[in-house]
Formats: C-alpha cells, sequence, structure tokens
C-alpha cells in the first residue's frame, strides 16, 4: 500500500520505524512476508534503516533463545519463546528474501556492507552476529560482491583474534573490557545453524573456508622448512584464522550431505595442487574428515584414487600426510586398496628417488594396517577409527587368508628395495620395527629378510677386526662418494626387532608347531651371536683398524675425507646400537656394562677427533652434531638407571657406568638432542617414535631424572672437579628449560598429567583433579631457590649462563599459574623483591629479570608505576643534563645501576612504555567509535566512556612522569636517545588523538571538557614540553661535540680519516633524525589544544610556555667567551652557529632535514 502512495523522506522513515517496531507483537511466522514488504519499499529510501531494524531484531531473538538454552529454569516463569527449528526456518527464509531483493536492487547490497562495516567500528557484537553473518555469506554467492565481503569478513575475524590477544595480554584492558567478543564462536554457529535447510548459506560457508585457509597458510621461510603449526598451539592471529577456516569446512562437512563431494575434491586437489608450499593444515583437515565419515567416502572413492595416481610427483612428507590421513578409507574400500597398490607398485621401478621412498612409505604403511589372522593384538598402537560402523571390517570374510598372501606379496616388493640407494633402505629400516609390532605373523619373513641383509657385511671369523665390512657400504661415482648402505641403521633395525620378538613372541609360543619354533630360533639365535661377536670385536678394535686415527684426513673437499666421515659416522652409530643391546639384555651384570663402557670408549674417541678436526676446518660439521642411534625409550631407562636407581643388587654393576663422568654427560646430551627433534618435528627415531603417548611417557620420565638431578647436585660442587664442556646440571638445566617450553607448545592439554608425572611425593595419586596452579607454582619454589643460591654465590661463583637459563625457566613455568590466584602474586612479590634487592651487573640476566618483571605486572595490573621508579632510578644514576644540577638517589630497584642503567634498563622501561601506549591508542580508537554511537543504550554506553576516558587519562598521567625523568636524564648518545626521542613523537601523537577525541565530543554534545584532562595538558605543559627542549639542546650538543672530535682527528691524520669521519656525520645525521619529528608532533599537540580551547571555553593554553625559536639562539657562555678573545673574529663562529640554528628549523615538518642535509 505504502508503495504506492508518494511519502516524503521523514514520512517513509516515520512508517518504516513504526513498521519496524511492530516485529516483537506478531507471531513469527508473519514476519517473512512483512520483510519482503518492507525491503521492496525501502526502493524509496530509508535502505539503513530497514536492514538495521531486521539485523537487530533477529539478532535479540538469538540472544534470548541463546540465554534460555543457558537457563532453562526461566521456561517456567516467562512465557516460552519461539522453539528452535520454527525460529531457525523464518531465519532463514527471511535470508532469502533479503537475496532475492538484492538481486532486483544492487544499491541494497552495496548498504547492507557500508552499515555493517560501519557498526563494526563501533561495535562488533552488534555487527557480525550470526543472523548477519548467515546473511552476508548467502550475498556472497552473487560473485560480484564476494571479494568485497570476504576481505570484510577475514578483516573482522583477524581484528577480533587481535583484539583478544592484546585483551588477554594485560589486566588493565581486561578490567575495562570485562566482556571479550570472539568471532569465531559466532561464525562456527552459522555453521550450527545452516543445519536447518539454509542451502543457500552453505556455499558462501565452504567458500570463505577455503579463502580462510589459504589466506593465511603457513608460511615457507627463504630457502627453509616450512613452519609448521600443526605440532603447537596456535597463537598469532594468522594461525587462528587458518584454523578456524578448518572448522568452518569441517563441521560444514559434518551438518550437510551435498556438499561433501565439493569439499573433498576441493581438499584433494589442493594438496595436489599446492605441492611446493606447506599443506599440512589441508592434510589435518582431509584426516580429520576421513576419520569423522570414512564409509561415507566410499562414494567419493574416485576422487580419492585419482589422487593416488599423481603420488609419485609429490613430496615424500606430503604423501605420508595424505597416506595416513585416507588410511581409514582403506579398511574400508577394497577398490580404493588396489588402485593404490597398483600406483605404488609402478612407483617402486620408477627413475625418481621420491617416487621409490614414496612407494616405500605407502607399503609401510599397508603393512601396519592390514593384520594377518593369528596377529597379537597391540591395542596401544592399533590407530582408532572415529566412526563406529567400521568396526565390521568389511573383508572380514577372507581375512585370513587374503590378508597373509597380500602382506607377503608386499613384503616381496620391498626386498628389491633393499638393492636401492640408502634413503630407500633408510625408510625400510626405520619402518620395519612397526610393522613388525602391529603384524607379529610377519616376524619370521622380516627377520629372515634382515639376517639375508646383514650377512652381506659381517665377517664370521671370530679373530677379524674390524668385525665389519664397511668399504661395502659406500659406493663411489665419478668424484663423488656415496652412502650406499646405512648399516648402522640395519643394526638398529636388528636389534629393536629383536628385542621385540624376544618380549613378546615368546609369550605366544605355546600354541606354534615345532617345526616353526626351530626355525624361529635359528635366526634368533644367529642374530644373538652374530651381536655378542660384533660387540666382542668392536671393543676390541683399535681406530687404526678402521683407518680412522688422528692422522686420517676428515676434510669434506677430499674424496677419502668423505669416505672417512662416513665410516666415523657408521662406526659410532653401530656403538651407540651395541650400547643399547648389551644395556637391554645385560639385566645389570657387571661384565655387560663393562662392554657397554668399552664400546662408549670408541664411540667418544671417535666422537672427539671428529670434534677437533671439525674445529680446525671451521666445517658445517662442527655445529653439526650427528644424530643419537639411541632410542627415545632407551634414554629415559638409562638416565632413571644412572641417575635414580637405588636397589642394593644393581649397585655395583651400576658403578662401573657412574664411574665415567663421560658417560653421564653422554646420557644426558643425547636426552637433550631428543627433546630438541620432538620439538622441531613432534617426532622421534627409533621405536615408538611416532606413538605421541609413549613419547609423552618418555618425556616425563627424563623430566623427573634431569629435574632431579638439578636440584639435588649444585653446579658449584659438580664444576670443581670439571675439565671441559659444560657440567652435567648445565646441561640438565638446559633439557629443562627445552621440555618445559615444549610442554607448552605440544601437550598443553596434557600439562596437568605433566606436573603430576613430576611430583615424585605422590606420583601414583589419582588424576581427578590436579591443580595446574598449584603444581607449577611447586615446581617454581625449586627453581626460586636454585637462583637465589646464584645470586648469593661469591663473584667468582656466579654463572651466567646458568643464571639466564634459571630466568627463563621461572618464565615459562610463571604462564602455568592463574593470574587471579595467591600463587601468581606471590611469585610476582618475590621477582620484586629480587629485583630491589640485588645489584645484577651481569647485561644478558639483568635484561631476562625485567622482561620476567614486566610480563608478571601486566597480568596483575597496569606497570605504569613500576616504570616511574625505574625511570627514577636511571635518572640519578647516569646524572642530569644540566651537570650542575645533582639528581636526589633514591634507588627503588638495585638491578639498575651504573653498568645496566644504559642502554639495558632504559630500553627495556621504553619498550614496556611503548606497550602501553599501544593499549592507551587502541583504547583511544574505541572510544572514537562508542562517541559515535549514538544507540538506545546511550546511558551504559557513557558509563563506559566515562570508565575508558578515566583509564586513558591515568595511563597517560603516570606515562608523562615516567617520560618527565628520563628526558632529564644524560643518556649516553646511541639507541637510548634515539629511541626516546621516537617514544617522545608517539606519545604527543597519542595526546594529540586524545584531544581531537575531546574536540569530536564537544561538537556532538555540549559537555564541558573533564578536570582531569585539564590536569593532564597542565602537566604536559610543565613536566614534559620545557624538558623535551632542552633535552634536545643536550642532543644536538653531543652530537656537535662528536663532530668537532672528528674534525680534530681529520687535521692530524688527513686522508686515513677521511672515511672514518664521514662515517660519523652519517651517524649524527642519523640519529638527529627524528628530532624535527618530535618538535612537529608537539606542535601538532599545541594546535589541536588552540582547537580544544575555542570548542570546550576552556583555556588550555595557559599552562603551555612559549616553545623555543629554533631558528636562532644564543649561547650566552660561548659569547662571554668571544667577548673575551678580541683576536678571534666574527667570520669563523658563523658556520658553526648557522650550523646549530639550521639544525632543526620547524617551520614545515619535513624542511629541516633537506635544509641540513644540503648544508652537509
Amino acid at each position: 500500500m505504502f508503495r504506492d502512495i508518494p511519502l516524503s523522506g521523514e514520512e517513509l522513515q516515520f512508517v518504516v520505524e513504526k513498521v519496524l517496531r511492530m516485529f516483537s507483537k506478531l507471531d513469527l511466522q508473519e514476519i517473512p512476508p512483512l520483510v519482503y514488504q518492507l525491503l521492496l519499499l525501502s526502493a524509496k529510501g530509508s535502505k539503513k534503516t530497514v536492514l538495521e531494524g531486521i539485523i537487530s531484531f533477529f539478532n535479540q531473538l538469538d540472544k534470548r533463545q541463546k540465554e534460555e538454552q543457558r537457563v532453562p529454569q526461566s521456561v517456567d516463569l516467562e512465557v516460552a519463546t519461539v522453539p528452535l527449528d520454527q525460529l531457525r526456518h523464518v531465519e532463514g527464509t527471511v535470508i532469502l528474501h533479503i537475496v532475492s531483493v538484492i538481486n532486483l536492487d544492487q544499491d541494497l547490497s552495496e548498504e547492507l556492507i557500508r552499515h555493517l562495516k560501519t557498526e563494526q567500528q563501533k561495535d562488533p557484537a552488534r555487527a557480525l552476529c550470526p543472523f548477519s553473518v548467515a546473511l552476508l555469506l548467502s550475498v556472497a554467492v552473487k560473485h560480484r560482491l564476494q571479494e568485497q565481503i570476504f576481505d570484510f569478513l577475514k578483516t573482522s575475524i583477524t581484528r577480533s583474534c587481535k583484539d583478544l590477544q592484546f585483551l588477554q595480554a594485560s589486566k588493565f584492558l581486561q578490567d575495562l573490557f570485562p566482556q571479550q567478543y570472539d568471532v569465531t564462536t559466532v561464525i562456527l554457529e552459522v555453521v550450527k545453524n545452516s543445519a536447518f535447510g539454509w542451502d543457500h548459506v552453505t556455499q558462501g560457508l565452504v567458500d570463505l573456508g577455503f579463502s580462510l585457509m589459504e589466506s593465511y597458510e603457513p608460511r615457507k621461510p627463504f630457502g627453509g622448512k616450512a613452519a609448521d603449526t600443526t605440532y603447537g598451539l596456535s597463537k598469532m592471529p594468522a594461525q587462528q584464522a587458518c584454523r578456524l577456516g578448518a572448522s568452518i569446512l569441517l563441521e560444514a562437512f559434518k551438518v550437510h550431505e551435498p556438499i561433501r563431494s565439493d569439499i573433498l575434491e576441493q581438499v584433494l586437489n589442493r594438496v595436489l595442487t599446492k605441492a611446493a608450499s606447506p599443506v599440512s593444515h589441508f592434510i589435518d583437515l582431509l584426516s580429520n574428515i576421513v576419520v569423522s565419515a570414512p564409509l561415507v567416502l566410499q562414494t567419493s572413492s574416485s576422487k580419492v584414487t585419482e589422487t593416488f595416481d599423481n603420488l609419485s610427483f609429490l613430496p615424500i612428507d606430503t604423501v605420508q600426510g595424505l597416506l595416513r590421513a585416507v588410511q581409514p578409507l582403506l579398511k574400508v574400500s577394497m577398490s580404493v586398496r588396489d588402485s593404490l597398490i597398483l600406483v605404488l607398485q609402478k612407483a617402486i621401478f620408477s627413475r625418481q628417488l621420491d617416487a621409490r621412498k614414496a612407494a616405500v612409505a605407502g607399503f609401510l604403511l599397508l603393512l601396519r594396517n592390514f593384520k594377518v589372522l593369528g596377529s597379537l593384538s597391540s591395542s596401544q598402537c592399533s590407530q582408532a577409527i572415529g566412526a563406529t560402523q567400521v568396526q565390521a571390517d568389511v573383508h572380514a570374510c577372507y581375512n585370513s587368508a587374503a590378508n597373509e598372501a597380500f602382506c607377503l606379496e608386499i613384503l616381496g616388493s620391498l626386498r628389491r628395495c633393499l638393492s636401492q640407494q640408502a634413503d630407500v633402505r633408510l625408510m625400510l629400516y626405520e619402518g620395519f620395527y612397526d610393522v613388525l609390532r602391529r603384524n607379529s605373523q610377519l616376524a619370521s619373513s622380516i627377520m629372515e629378510t634382515l639376517l639375508s641383509q646383514i650377512k652381506q657385511y659381517y665377517l664370521p671369523q671370530p679373530d677379524l677386526l674390524p668385525p665389519l665390512k664397511l668399504e661395502g657400504c659406500i659406493m663411489a661415482q665419478g668424484d663423488q662418494i656415496f652412502l650406499q648402505e646405512p648399516l648402522a641403521h640395519l643394526l638398529c633395525c636388528i636389534q629393536h626387532c629383536l628385542a621385540w620378538y624376544k618380549s613378546t613372541v615368546h609369550l605366544c609360543q605355546g600354541a606354534e608347531d615345532d617345526e616353526e619354533e626351530e626355525e624361529d630360533v635359528g635366526f634368533e639365535q644367529s642374530f644373538e651371536e652374530m651381536l655378542e661377536s660384533v660387540t666382542r670385536r668392536m671393543i676390541k678394535s683399535e681406530l687404526e683398524d678402521f683407518e680412522l686415527d688422528k692422522s686420517a684426513d676428515f676434510s669434506l673437499s677430499s674424496g677419502v675425507g668423505v669416505k672417512n666421515n662416513i665410516y666415523a659416522i657408521q662406526v659410532m652409530g653401530i656403538c651407540e646400537v651395541l650400547i643399547e643391546y648389551n644395556f637391554n639384555i645385560g639385566n645389570f651384570s657387571k661384565n655387560k656394562f663393562e662392554d657397554v663402557l668399552g664400546l662408549f670408549t670408541c664411540y667418544n674417541k671417535l666422537s672427539e677427533i671428529l670434534k677437533e678436526k671439525a674445529g680446525k676446518n671451521k666445517s658445517t660439521l662442527g655445529n653439526k652434531t650427528t644424530r643419537s642411534f639411541l632410542s627415545m625409550g632407551f634414554v629415559s631407562t638409562l638416565l632413571t638407571a644412572l641417575f635414580r636407581d637405588n636397589a642394593q643388587s644393581h649397585e655395583e654393576s651400576l658403578a662401573v657406568l657412574r664411574s665415567s663422568t663421560e658417560f653421564l654427560r653422554y646420557a644426558v646430551s643425547v636426552a637433550l638432542q631428543k627433546v630438541q627433534q620432538l620439538e622441531e618435528t613432534g617426532q622421534t627415531d627409533g621405536p615408538d617414535g611416532q606413538n605421541p603417548e609413549k613419547m609423552f611417557q618418555n618425556l616425563c620420565k627424563i623430566t623427573r631424572v634431569l629435574l632431579w638431578r638439578y636440584t639435588s647436585i649444585p653446579t658449584v660442587v659438580e664444576e670443581s672437579g670439571k675439565k671441559k664442556g659444560k657440567s652435567i646440571s648445565l646441561l640438565c638445566l638446559e633439557g629443562l628449560l627445552r621440555i618445559f617450553n615444549m610442554v607448552q607448545q605440544l601437550y598443553a592439554a596434557r600439562i596437568p598429567q605433566f606436573l603430576q608425572a613430576l611430583d615424585i611425593t605422590d606420583g601414583d595419586a589419582e588424576e581427578t583433579d590436579i591443580n595446574v596452579t598449584e603444581k607449577a607454582a611447586f615446581q617454581i619454589r625449586q627453581f626460586q631457590r636454585s637462583l637465589v643460591n646464584q645470586f648469593s654465590n661469591a663473584e667468582d661463583d656466579f654463572n651466567s649462563k646458568e643464571t639466564q637459563s634459571l630466568i627463563i625457566v621461572l618464565s615459562t613455568l610463571s604462564k602455568l599459574l592463574d593470574p587471579a590466584s595467591q600463587q601468581f602474586l606471590q611469585f610476582l612479590t618475590w621477582t620484586v623483591k629480587i629485583c630491589k634487592e640485588n645489584a645484577l651487573e651481569d647485561i644478558a640476566c639483568c635484561k631476562g629479570l625485567l622482561s620476567l618483571l614486566f610480563s608478571l605486572h601486566v597480568l596483575y595490573k597496569s606497570p605504569v608505576s613500576l616504570l616511574r621508579e625505574l625511570a627514577q632510578d636511571i635518572h640519578a644514576c647516569l646524572g642530569d643534563i644540566d651537570q650542575d644540577i645533582e639528581v636526589e638517589s633514591q634507588s627503588h630497584f638495585a638491578i639498575v645501576n651504573a653498568k645496566t642503567a644504559a642502554p639495558t634498563v632504559c630500553l627495556l622501561v621504553l619498550g614496556q612504555a611503548d606497550k602501553v601506549l599501544e593499549e592507551v591508542d587502541w583504547l583511544i580508537k574505541k572510544l572514537t567509535s562508542l562517541g559515535s554511537d549514538t544507540s538506545e543504550d546511550s546511558s551504559q554506553a557513557s558509563n563506559q566512556t566515562q570508565a575508558l576516558e578515566k583509564g586513558v587519562i591515568l595511563q597517560l598521567g603516570t606515562l608523562l612522569t615516567v617520560y618527565h625523568e628520563l628526558v632529564q636524564t644524560a643518556l649516553p648518545a646511541g639507541s637510548c636517545v634515539d629511541t626516546l626521542l621516537r617514544s617522545l613523537s608517539k606519545t604527543y601523537a597519542i595526546l594529540t588523538s586524545l584531544v581531537k577525541h575531546y574536540i569530536q565530543a564537544c561538537r556532538s554534545t555540549s559537555n564541558t571538557i573533564p578536570a582531569r584532562l585539564e590536569k593532564l595538558v597542565k602537566l604536559s605543559g610543565s613536566h614534559l614540553t620545557p624538558q623535551c627542549y632542552s633535552f634536545i639542546t643536550y642532543v644536538q650538543n653531543i652530537h656537535s661535540e662528536s663532530l668537532s672530535f672528528a674534525e680534530e682527528k681529520k687535521k692530524k691524520k688527513k686522508e686515513d680519516e677521511a672515511a672514518a669521519v664521514s662515517t660519523v656525520m652519517a651517524k649524527v645525521l642519523r640519529e638527529t633524525k627524528p628530532i624535527p619529528n618530535l618538535i612537529f608532533a608537539i606542535e601538532q599537540y599545541e594546535k589541536f589544544l588552540i582547537h580544544l580551547s575555542k570548542k570546550s571555553k576552556v583555556n588550555l593554553m595557559q599552562y603551555m610556555k612559549l616553545s623555543t625559536s629554533r631558528d636562532f639562539r644564543i649561547n650566552a657562555s660561548m659569547l662571554d667567551s668571544a667577548l673575551q678573545e678580541h683576536n678571534t673574529e666574527d667570520a669563523e663562529n658563523e658556520p658553526d652557529n648557522d650550523q646549530s640554528s639550521t639544525a632543526d628549523q620547524t617551520d614545515e615538518n619535513q624542511e629541516p632535514k633537506k635544509k641540513r642535509r644540503r648544508k652537509k
């Protein structure tokens, strides 16, 4: 009706507002047709009002619905509101109506985006609610707007993540913003809501998911390995956005059947086409998709088989990830499995090395996952498949025969690989143990294969030294020499398989045939005799037997050197494998442990020679230690035995190993190497290296031992008898530091169990309710004691490296404390006390302690008062810029002393002040957006505005007193002066934006400015601006002194010093660059103060002193001396005077720089 009546703008606005008010009184089913009519009416105008009204109405309904779900009792009290499914269907219909009208009226879509953008600036929670996001995604299907909408959503998501990160890092901000808005939960809610027949939203969701994953994918550093984020928790906003994209796609896959094949196809395509860049995030998504519904994927199996055809062209990491991801599908679909086998069999004969490695990886995966009937169940390693429907194995009817034939056929193919390159063989040796453990029926085949392989290199004669043919392991091609057979890896594989075989198969041999048993015993006996013989002969062997004595050539430039390096690494590996073997079978017998020490002596000699040669050659090998062959499980057993085993019966045999400090240090350093490998790759070499559960258990055991060793034996005691290398205690501390850091990255969800495992007192306690803060506080106390001991040591015993590590350990553990807890407050108080009482002169330790103090203080309250005290200490330490003034010494922090005050403490204080400025800047932006908000909740908004204004002004007021101290301090030329000048410019810029905010506030309302602001302006006028000008003069004097000193030098040594002088001049030019910017910032501030004075009718300029005229200055002392010396002429003073006067002429911001450069 109203569409046909001619209406003026105001009348139309009145009609629209009236209709929107009626929404709440209508039945829900009647709203969609009314919305449609309203939208058609909006063609005449008031588009913004219509859209805003519709979005806020449904936003309110959603909120009410959520409240009811949260508090179900309230339904009895009120009239029960709309049922959820009915509300969702109505919302879906309304969205369809809006989209159909937008198709007719393009201006409406632009108005929608414009409206949401402005809302988002003011209140993101109102702009991006589930309804508006769903609406945007539906509109985005129109390609004309897709890019614009996705850009808006992506910036909103990253901004929301950044804001959350910003808020979590500061208690001051959390107090001002108790409710935190998280856009990720809103978007995931849209996915959940879309299950109610919102088909028009799904395409937009899928596109957004992929767009997020591609825009914020892990970056590959230049020439390096991609920074993989799958192991750690995502901390950065970009990583969180990428993770959100994956969550959207996974949830959409679960909810919407029609788009499943589309999502799968797109994920697979990206894995193939983006092979050069990191694709781990897509592989993780694929893995989650497959686990969520392997049977559903059978319908899309053709897409998976197409992907297999390209396996041989993909990097090996991608292949392994991809096969692991689709592995549950192989158990369900015979056709997928068969096509994979065909592809892998072709790849084994490929020319490309990567293709052959891919084939080996694929075959090993198949062997691990297809059980032969009668294999022992190995529950701890069988991969769980999420869907219950797969538990009935599809090919169970011919499991026994088919699987065995199938596995033996694969083993046949793999045997061929044992004659290929070292890389291919290496993969096999590393994979056989896992296959054996999951498929015990293949034991005899695998053991026979390994036996025939080792016999090629083993010399059976009992007196021959060395016991293995090393020359058979290398191959020459022209001038180059390659490793052909990784012999140490082969032995390592044999040792692990044999150990597993003896411990497991013997338990279940009762039911087996006698013949088979004899055959099995045959190879078991052969292996044992062989390993025994190799051990005996390796201990007898001298390095000369391997041609690897001190006189050997180890340079990597010659063929002989390369060969010797390969031999050395193989011999060291063999020694390590035999150490593990003999320790495990020795059962704490003294003779076996003497053998272990004998093997270690051989290993250590070689290791020392390699280190020595590498040091001389300055080659890369020096820094790169060879990877240890010991397994993580063995390292944890060995460390526990060496340091924690108190059994009487073991004492004599363990004394053999404990007598060698070198061996103890070696055991700890290998543990460190394993922890580092786990941190970098998420897994370690050796058996169970890829089993997260076992790795976690071993890590707990290692940490327990290292912690006990470090806290029980102080470094000082140990170092007295130390010859060279790091002490064991220091190595333990380094290991603990790595472990505490890594557990928070890799095992964040299991931190309670980790801390529980460290607490030796109640190791067997129930894992019901572990208080992380209490447990972490207990560990912190141990390290606090060690740190206090360090500080109380005599100066000669003070170990800087250890103190630094202790401080980093404490700051890592402090992240586990709840900032609201008593323990956190105690730790903060202790840290303040340490900084106040210890006059620490070591710069690195001082830096660490202050950083720890700031990081804790920020989570308790704003650190501005702390900064003021530190600034006063710096001022007292370094003296005033006016040498006649004596600063009263009121030392708050002993850590600020002559050695540390500048640049260390000064730069840290300025860095922290900059962070506070960032917070204030963020708050002022929020204030401005709140100020422009003229909605119904104006009283609530004004209360919040007042709280924010108070917070901003108090922060800035205290910061001004910090700068007041620093600009009067005689700072040395260099980074401190430079940073301070930049920081001051930033302060004035933020003061200016605050003044602009009040100018805006005075425009929109007739408010008077608060007294607080007047005080702040007064403070800046009396305590900062005049001092800034004095400081600038001081800086210029320093620089002119350094220039005149350089000039004198130049006169003495003419040409030689010309270059030195030009570098001094360039340095002065660089360091005085921030001065004009600072003066410009001060003058801008004063300019806007004049504006505000006019607007508010309050004379704020009365607090500002007239700024120094920088065009022309008379230096009184220079004038006096000039008058006294009559023989000096005016002309001599002119250049200098000119130079200082034009240095900072500030009529325009850019001019001074240009003038100065021309002059020079």
